[in-house]
């Protein structure tokens, strides 16, 4: 039996939605079953670093999982005790667009705002 350490959340907009979630629906079954198994090894694993996990910044870190033809990023930060998934997408060149790690820190940034 597996030791879940941290349980996983998505972002929650202020409006109810959930763009991880909607984004991770929107890949094919094989390239959700990926990035759920490398998202579950983060839960019993943490702390873990290189290849799967990065630090991108103080409180934001990446999962780096590779899909069958392509390759898929998904962020997170810590939150009262939970992991929590800001944003996702698939990654076109080497390094991390910064309109994606805008979304990310601003939806933190949400979340901090909330307490």
């Amino acid at each position: 039996m597996l030791l879940i350490r941290f349980p996983v959340h998505f972002f929650r907009s202020g409006t109810g939605s959930e763009p991880v979630r909607d984004w991770l629906k929107s890949l094919d079954p094989q390239d959700r079953k990926i990035i759920g198994e490398d998202i579950k090894t983060v839960q019993v694993g943490w702390p873990l670093g290189m290849p799967l996990v990065r630090k991108l910044k103080p409180d934001l870190w990446e999962v780096r999982s590779r899909l069958q033809v392509r390759i898929a990023r998904v962020l997170f930060t810590f939150e009262d005790g939970k992991i929590v998934l800001v944003h996702g997408f698939i990654k076109k060149n080497q390094n991390i667009p910064l309109q994606d790690l805008f979304i990310a820190e601003s939806r933190i940034s949400e979340i901090r705002g909330r307490k």
